[in-house]
């Protein structure tokens, strides 16, 4: 196995811990934290990463955020089979895989992570790094985020946890839909799922609102999974085979 090149000075090492509550056997997760302000012209040479046009034109932080996803992704590539690959951008905007390979790839303020898995194992892994919500811009943003059934569990629901809720209610949407994209080729919304119920221990459990293909169709439930962790909430879907 080669090894890969060293880190940049605006990641910190890789982190295998698994951050959620139900370790998915047969996936690597692997996250860093990264500083845009450290972030130097030659990073990407150094780290064998062809930066696409778009992100050469983007600001440090961008560049930084989209550094620190592919090393983490190339590094669980690595770890679980052997193969030194870093997944492209498709047309799609979404990372291209190998073909036999299922993984997501998230970031948000200063934290990066990737998992990935055979397909022979997982279908689809969704996973999506949100900041926490304030209770203020959650309310302002719960009528654009959550469906209508929605928006009656959260006002019947408390008060301390909407943040909390509507964080989570486009997190793991989000999640969702990097899972589902790859399998079902069709684009859908926030209004094109619910959560059905959640809880403080990291379950969730939700359901299709629209007919995705002969398999996904209107009424399909799934379960996806969070955890919370300094000010930032993580969210999986994962889709066994």
């Amino acid at each position: 196995m080669n090894a890969l090149p060293a880190l940049p000075a605006c990641c910190t090492p890789l982190d295998a811990d698994w951050p959620l509550p139900f370790m998915l056997p047969e996936t690597v997760l692997l996250s860093t934290h990264f500083n845009s302000s450290k972030l130097t012209g030659d990073d990407f040479r150094h780290s064998a990463i062809e930066p696409p046009t778009t992100i050469q034109r983007s600001v440090a932080k961008r560049q930084a955020e989209f550094l620190a996803g592919r090393i983490c992704a190339r590094a669980a590539l690595q770890q679980l089979e052997g193969l030194n690959v870093v997944p492209a951008i498709g047309d799609d905007r979404a990372p291209v895989w190998p073909a036999h390979i299922s993984g997501s790839i998230t970031h948000s303020t200063g934290r990066a992570a990737a998992i990935v898995a055979r397909k022979s194992h997982w279908r689809g892994l969704g996973m999506d790094l949100e900041n926490l919500l304030d209770s203020e811009r959650a309310e302002r943003l719960a009528g654009e985020i959550l469906t209508p059934a929605e928006l009656q569990r959260m006002a019947a629901g408390r008060y301390d946890q909407l943040a909390l809720l509507v964080t989570l209610t486009f997190s793991v949407k989000e999640s969702l839909f990097k899972a589902l994209y790859p399998i079902v080729q069709q684009r859908f919304y926030f209004e094109h799922a619910e959560v059905l119920e959640w809880s403080e221990a990291g379950t969730v459990r939700l359901r299709l609102l629209t007919d995705l293909s002969s398999e996904w169709r209107h009424g399909t439930e799934l379960d996806a999974q969070f955890g919370v962790k300094d000010g930032q909430l993580l969210s999986l879907v994962s889709i066994q085979a």
